[in-house]
């Protein structure tokens, strides 16, 4: 199933998503940790939303920055020194980590992450074509998907080890496996045209000048409503993920009075909701349904979320409902929405709008770990009413999207005879 994909993938997206496992594997081991082992450390819950607001608020300026300097530095250069900064360096604190200082350092630096997102993301579509993006990004949500089959490792880690000793091992493989894609990946690729224009063209510019250049994009992007709506069902995307991510483990193991070893089955459960998903029903939505689907998709996970808030402490199966409803609401809606975005941005500014995107989210976003934390600590099922809010205002955003497009800007490059 999934060699097929990688056989029908060509140039960067080969090159980017042949290497993605070895991040999105040793990602998925620790990242249902964090928080608990955050807090195992001694950080409290409002502590843990202030470290998460910190980093937030660090990854609005290098989104900012992102644009101008993927187009100053090139795709490829920008993303091998940013991501070896933000990930492979900012693993590495996390492993020595010892209180809430550490955490925040680790998060600062992980906090530049959003320069190579903004050069991954223009290395992965500007050479493919829009209709084979919805492709792209399946195939990106299925490694993903197969990462998290994986998370159940890291349970037996904290199961052999202890939780602190054990989140402190995966951070070290995550550092190793991390840095190997980085490299990887940069001798996989090549600079695309428009990446080896934007260097020309920047290349006497001063980062002033530089900079005074998203004011006309920025005018672009408010003169098409339509982009405005889109983007803003994206943002709410985000910050309901945000959420959701740095709560939902430690609601699992304090609320809900589920064993720290036990919550990383419910990863590689959701994972394995996700490819059969992937392999029965995506295959059957066409370009015509795509629109309906995401609205659908919005549906079902706000009933996910609904069910993990009333779920009776140490249900299994009702946690294991809301897992399923959410597994497949994030395939209704994810590659689709990342695709709907993609196919809106123009390759000619294509850096900069996606970095102002960026900075939108994280302005919104940000706020979100202080709130988040506040909000637990009055109850902690109110983060996740949020999370229900945030898919309950996209519903109509998306129903008024569809109704002005009937099919996306883009052939989506899914039909019925596709398959992963």
């Amino acid at each position: 199933m999934a060699s097929n994909s990688f056989r029908q993938l060509t140039g960067n997206a080969k090159g980017c998503l042949i290497y993605e496992p070895l991040f999105l594997i040793p990602y998925s081991m620790y990242v249902t940790y964090s928080s608990i082992f955050m807090y195992q450390l001694g950080v409290t819950e409002t502590g843990i939303g202030w470290i998460t607001s910190i980093g937030l608020l660090v990854q609005v300026l290098s989104s900012f920055l992102s644009g101008y300097l993927t187009d100053r530095m090139g795709r490829k250069r920008a993303l091998l020194y940013f991501d070896v900064l933000s990930w492979s360096v900012a693993t590495l604190l996390w492993a020595i980590s010892q209180n809430f200082w550490f955490f925040v350092f680790a998060a600062i630096v992980n906090g530049f992450q959003k320069v190579p997102h903004t050069a991954f993301y223009c290395l992965l579509v500007e050479d493919t074509a829009p209709k084979e993006r919805t492709y792209v990004f399946t195939l990106l949500q299925l490694i993903s998907v197969v990462g998290g089959l994986f998370a159940p490792l890291g349970g037996l880690l904290v199961y052999h080890f202890s939780l602190v000793p054990g989140v402190r091992i995966m951070f070290v493989l995550a550092c190793i496996m991390m840095t190997i894609q980085f490299i990887g990946r940069h001798y996989a690729t090549k600079e695309t045209d428009i990446g080896y224009r934007k260097m020309k063209e920047t290349k006497s510019m001063g980062i002033k000048e530089g900079m005074s250049d998203y004011l006309s994009v920025m005018k672009v992007m408010l003169r098409s409503p339509m982009l405005l709506i889109i983007f803003g069902v994206y943002i709410l995307f985000n910050f309901q993920t945000t959420v959701k991510t740095t709560y939902v483990s430690i609601f699992m193991v304090e609320y809900l009075q589920l064993g720290s070893g036990l919550i990383s089955v419910f990863p590689a459960f959701s994972s394995v909701i996700m490819l059969m998903f992937m392999r029965w029903i995506m295959p059957r939505i066409n370009e015509s349904q795509v629109n309906r689907t995401m609205v659908w998709g919005f549906v079902i996970s706000v009933l996910s979320n609904v069910i993990l808030v009333i779920a009776p402490k140490g249900d299994l199966i009702i946690l294991s409902v809301s897992t399923i409803i959410a597994a497949i609401g994030t395939m209704m809606t994810y590659p689709y929405l990342e695709t709907a975005v993609a196919n809106a941005i123009d390759d000619e500014n294509r850096a900069k709008i996606f970095a102002l995107l960026q900075v939108l989210i994280l302005i919104v976003i940000s706020p979100s770990g202080i709130i988040g934390g506040w909000a637990y600590g009055i109850d902690p099922r109110i983060p996740f009413l949020l999370v229900a809010g945030a898919f309950a205002i996209s519903i109509p955003l998306m129903l008024f999207y569809a109704k002005q497009n009937h099919q996306f800007p883009s052939n989506t490059g899914l039909n019925n005879n596709d398959s992963f």
